[in-house]
């Protein structure tokens, strides 16, 4: 493990209008492993997300304090790139959500904005995401077929490989099994656990039992504060505030 964390959050707090819906989150974030977060609904997830790729940049009225770092540089310093921090730091949501293209351009969009135009080294790209999404198989013979045509869970891995494609080195999944079945849940979360090898994956998820399966690391979010955070062995068999222990035995949230 690197001795540096991939992503670092200091004294982040986040307002959408004079509304605080995140306080003070200090936490790291290892390379090449799963996070979890998790806490019941409202609790400032989702939001605590988008802020790692600044997609909540889009959110009118919106206001960050604090810092969030990417391998030690400030993503929201001044003259940053927020394209390559989207590009760096890739986003699978909720429902999947393919463009009503073909498979192909849903995979090879993502080069052709970055204006790249050689055919085969973007044919390559998107074979090598495929593959790695576990869609390859399923799809090699229908690249040209409209990418609604395929299954919500068949979706869902487009849509990684989606991300795949532009070569990120975070990848935030924001609840990506809620809308499946549980066949297509178990491939998403065999296809997490291959991913961390090659990148680092931060996932918000309702599902106590998938956390526990999937992730290295979790933290406990409850009103806007990290409530705990830390290996998820210890978080789920010996949580050290009585908050979290209440969360995860089911007596609220």
């Amino acid at each position: 493990m690197s001795p540096e964390p991939k992503i670092k959050t200091v004294a982040v707090s986040f307002y959408y209008g004079p509304k605080k819906v995140l306080n003070n989150i200090n936490l790291e974030i290892w390379g090449k492993s799963v996070t979890a977060i998790i806490g019941p609904s409202g609790c400032g997830k989702s939001t605590f997300i988008r802020l790692l790729n600044r997609m909540n940049d889009l959110v009118p009225h919106s206001r960050l304090e604090g810092n969030i770092f990417l391998e030690g540089k400030d993503i929201n310093a001044a003259g940053t790139d927020v394209s390559e921090i989207r590009r760096k730091v890739g986003m699978v949501f909720q429902k999947p959500n393919p463009f009503p293209k073909s498979i192909l351009h849903n995979l090879s969009y993502g080069l052709e904005i970055r204006e790249i135009r050689d055919k085969e080294y973007i044919y390559r790209q998107v074979e090598t995401a495929l593959k790695k999404a576990a869609l390859w198989e399923e799809v090699k013979n229908r690249l040209h077929e409209n990418a609604l045509h395929l299954s919500g869970g068949q979706q869902q891995r487009l849509c990684i490989a989606r991300c795949l494609v532009v070569e990120p080195e975070v990848i935030l999944f924001d609840e990506p099994c809620a809308s499946l079945d549980p066949i297509s849940t178990q491939r998403i979360e065999e296809l997490i656990t291959e991913l961390k090898k090659d990148y680092t994956i931060v996932i918000v998820t309702h599902n106590m039992q998938q956390a526990a399966r999937v992730s290295d690391y979790t933290a406990f979010f409850y009103l806007g504060e990290l409530i705990e955070y830390g290996k998820t062995e210890r978080i789920f068999t010996a949580p050290s505030n009585k908050q979290t222990e209440d969360y995860l035995s089911g007596k609220f949230g």
